[in-house]
């Protein structure tokens, strides 16, 4: 199916809706709360009462959004227990993870993000961004409902974790809307607004806009490149109509965009690799190279490892001589920036063909674009002195490097990522095609729903993104303008592109044997398919080693001897070896000469089974067993270990949902969960030969059998009209029970070790074991007339986890590899309709006590000597002021 012959067909029901506008008035249907004050929710694809569902969910209205001062993904896991995020690369790149589980670099989201019950347009480039909703889409919204369990029998695509479902608020028969600014700290500036409008009896409208703008918190201290890194710009809008084409008949239709545009992320160095600690920090019993679940010792620091290690310490020194502080750092790279673009539309027909029988289709088309350029490590590295002897020698690499002597003091860059003009680091669209058969007997004893999906997700070009390795690089991205200042510097091209086919038939049905006992089986059959291309390169650079001999060195390169030289080679030297020299890629003319295809596919089932049981109308009581799987991979870094297979996932719970009125009113639910995850897909850490020419790091492997359980609380209660509490809270216990990569064979590879990057008897990553969030509410008894006056004030424990099982838990007194305990503060003050006008007036102030901590450890710790953390949000706060005008 072509990109023209869907947007055409999108375009059609587009169309077919707006022609039509003067036909009778369907009846509309809230979304989030019924006339009786009940919480609505959706999240068995069907509109239902929060507390007669039998699913562990956390619901959040626009105005507890506000509240909250939620505006991108990340901040929605600061109030959400068993929801946390992976932020390695950056907030507008960071990924979900409910109860533990976790989305890896490369992988499958283990929590899939729904947009008016569409999936997130995919992505794969190389980290985590995509497969969610654009910054600001968490504006005008009727509610965001977070599903905590596997959902893979009613959603589009199989998770493990969960699901967070975003609904927006739908056009009415009102004239109405809002504008809405926001002025705080670090400069932050954001305008925002919607206007509905009804534009005849059965045609309406919504328009919602969302600018936001804030400075970085991390202050770059080198005087090059972007002043701050972490900071916030993006534009996002959104156009909603809904068409009743006939009083059964309705077209429901949503464009939304959105474009980031920043400076990236910037990682603090914290510490560095010990030239005299030869050994993993973790490794606490002698290595035994019989046991193939040993975690090998590394080796003596030397090569470039040892260079790495002491510009590290080079850049600690000078950061202490500074003064610096927690959120300052050091990047001599030259750019820096982030930019994400998303769109799509969805269109919903809804056809009640008779008081039994709902037909609906949802059909969407995205696209997702990125382009990034950035330092891997945040890193000002200069040739340091090795060992008194005024430089750095190149044998130090390798003995067969010419016997030079660069000096002390030369500046190189380490890692640094780029992309050239008019190409994506990673674009991709999807289209999806849902049909749902919503049903009811005419008793009302039996109702389900069943349906087929369709989605089809394929590359807008090649993916391509370049990185300067050892070199001294204006722009990456311009070879030309690189010198290679350590000989040994290069130019890697990546060139890939990937074909997602994703399709499912599904059924789901509820037969209540009485008024209080039912009983829910749905299953579905979901086929997953991806075809890789990879073409990816390497670019040689002046002066070649064969000139380094006779290079001056000592200030700078000769002239003449920068840039590239004109050599293209293949990246994957084992699969295509150089005939001219050992252990390097073939040389080529073209890049289409390195091309390979791989392929993996899968088709499972999944299901759920469960009975409930409503020994009182606010009493609900249920025990469940859900399967769910998370689909396999393809990543081309690692020649032959490409690949990982899916992993399996059994989830039995118990849980209670409870109503209460009175003096005190509210409701009160508890969940409690046991997971079996098999075929764990974790990251290995892999030895090359050297022979091979291909270099080490980590690849995908499914290696593990893991366990948790724990329980989830979600409550509210109102007390004499004036003082709510919200409260979450979610314990849980993981654990990694075994580590098994006898299956995994390296024959065929250019590979001669793999060790997991985890550690049996470990809890997850990112899984606190506790995380509470209490909200004390208190609305001032005002006189009407005045308005309404609440203070909110939000405290929130999470308690200390990992973040990278294979660096230390802390390095030099800070948190690294396992973030300690952290107890935040957050204060909210709203007046609205001030003084009975149509203005609204609220103060935010977020992480209040100025707690300073890491929300991602090191990556980079054993491989290149730096550690490095990704330090969360400093203090945040500011002012709001709306302008409410219509009904």
């Amino acid at each position: 199916m072509t990109h023209r012959l869907i947007k055409s067909s999108l375009l059609l029901g587009v169309a077919a809706a707006g022609t039509i506008i003067s036909s009778p008035a369907m009846a509309q249907g809230s979304t989030s709360a019924s006339s009786t004050g009940d919480i609505i929710v959706t999240a068995r694809r069907v509109a239902e009462r929060l507390q007669d569902v039998p699913i562990s969910i956390t619901v959040y209205n626009q105005e507890q959004i506000n509240n909250r001062n939620i505006a991108i993904a990340t901040d929605l896991a600061t109030y959400t227990p068993s929801l946390s995020v992976n932020q390695r690369y950056g907030p507008e790149k960071a990924s979900y993870s409910i109860r533990g589980f976790n989305q890896d670099q490369s992988t499958a989201p283990t929590v899939g993000v729904y947009f008016a019950e569409v999936v997130g347009v995919r992505a794969q480039g190389g980290t985590t961004s995509g497969n969610t909703v654009g910054a600001g889409a968490f504006t005008d919204l009727e509610n965001v409902q977070v599903l905590k369990g596997p959902t893979g029998t009613l959603f589009g695509r199989n998770t493990t974790g969960g699901a967070i479902l975003l609904t927006p608020k739908k056009p009415t028969d009102n004239l109405e809307g809002y504008i809405e600014g926001t002025y705080g700290n670090y400069d932050a500036m954001r305008l925002q607004g919607a206007i509905n409008l009804p534009l005849a009896d059965t045609f309406k409208v919504r328009l919602a806009v969302d600018r936001n703008k804030r400075d970085g918190y991390m202050r770059n201290r080198s005087g090059v490149g972007p002043k701050d890194f972490n900071d916030l710009d993006y534009l996002y809008a959104r156009f909603s109509m809904v068409a009743e084409l006939t009083p059964d008949l309705e077209n429901y239709t949503i464009f939304h965009y959105s474009k980031s545009e920043t400076n990236g992320y910037g990682t603090k160095v914290i510490g560095c690799a010990n030239e005299n600690s030869p050994v993993d920090p973790l490794n606490t019993v002698p290595f035994d190279p019989g046991d193939p679940n040993a975690s090998p010792p590394i080796p003596p620091y030397s090569g470039t490892r040892l260079l790495g290690a002491l510009s590290c310490a080079d850049q600690l020194a000078r950061q202490n001589a500074r003064g610096d502080g927690y959120y300052d750092v050091e990047s001599n790279f030259n750019k820096g920036f982030l930019d994400l673009e998303q769109w799509q539309v969805i269109n919903t027909t809804t056809w009640q063909a008779s008081d039994t029988l709902t037909v609906k289709n949802i059909m969407s088309y995205g696209e997702f674009r990125e382009r990034a350029a950035f330092d891997l490590y945040t890193t000002a590295p200069a040739i340091p002195d090795v060992f008194g002897t005024g430089g750095y020698n190149l044998q130090l690499i390798s003995p067969a490097l010419p016997n030079i002597l660069i000096p002390a003091g030369t500046p190189y860059k380490y890692i640094n990522l780029d992309v050239e003009d008019g190409r994506y680091n990673s674009a991709q669209s999807t289209f999806t095609e849902e049909l749902q058969l919503q049903f009811e007997s005419v008793d009302g004893r039996f109702n389900g729903v069943l349906g087929g999906y369709l989605e089809f997700s394929r590359p807008i070009g090649l993916n391509a993104g370049r990185t300067g390795i050892f070199l001294d690089c204006d722009e990456p991205s311009n070879p030309a303008s690189c010198a290679n200042p350590l000989f040994i510097g290069n130019i890697s091209q990546s060139q890939t592109q990937f074909d997602f086919d994703n399709h499912g038939i599904f059924a789901q049905g509820t037969y209540n044997f009485t008024d209080q006992l039912a009983l829910t089986v749905g299953g579905r059959w979901t086929f997953d398919k991806i075809v890789g291309y990879d073409q990816s390169v390497r670019i040689g650079m002046l002066p070649t080693l064969d000139q380094a001999g006779s290079a001056a060195v000592g200030g700078a390169i000769p002239p003449g001897l920068t840039g590239p030289d004109g050599s293209i080679r293949c990246r994957d030297s084992f699969r295509f070896p150089a005939t001219d020299r050992p252990a390097a890629g073939l040389l080529v003319t073209d890049p289409t000469q390195c091309g390979k295809f791989l392929t993996e596919k899968s088709n499972k089932p999944t299901w759920v089974i469960n009975l409930d049981y409503k020994p009182t109308p606010d009493i609900l009581l249920y025990a469940k067993y859900a399967r769910g799987y998370r689909q396999g991979g393809l990543n081309f870094t690692n020649p032959g270990l490409e690949r990982w297979s899916p992993e399996k996932l059994d989830t039995f719970e118990v849980g209670a949902k409870t109503s209460f009125r009175g003096t005190v009113s509210g409701y009160f639910n508890v969940t409690g969960f046991y997971n079996k995850l098999s075929d764990q897909q974790i990251f290995g850490g892999i030895v090359a030969d050297p022979a091979t020419g291909v270099s080490g790091g980590a690849a995908i492997i499914n290696a593990g059998k893991s366990r948790s359980y724990g329980a989830e609380v979600d409550a509210s209660a109102l007390l004499f009209d004036s003082l709510r509490f919200d409260l979450g809270y979610t314990y849980l216990n993981s654990k990694i029970q075994e580590l098994d990569i006898s299956g995994i064979s390296l024959d065929g590879t250019p590979f001669i070790r793999i060790t997991p990057r985890a550690l049996p008897g470990q809890p997850f990553n990112l899984s606190p074991e506790h995380k509470l969030t209490l909200t004390g509410t208190y609305t001032l008894p005002l006189d009407e007339s005045l308005g309404k006056l609440d203070i909110g004030v939000t405290w929130t424990h999470t308690s200390s986890f990992f973040t990278d099982q294979a660096a230390p838990a802390s390095i030099n007194g800070l948190a690294a590899g396992r973030t300690p305990a952290v107890d935040l503060l957050n204060v909210n003050v709203s007046w609205n309709e001030v003084g009975g006008s149509p203005i609204d007036l609220a103060f935010f102030a977020t992480n209040v006590t100025k707690e300073k901590y890491p929300a991602f450890g090191p990556t980079g710790w054993q491989s290149n000597g730096y550690a490095d953390v990704s330090p969360a949000l400093p203090r945040m706060y500011g002012v709001r002021l709306r302008f409410n005008f219509g009904q």
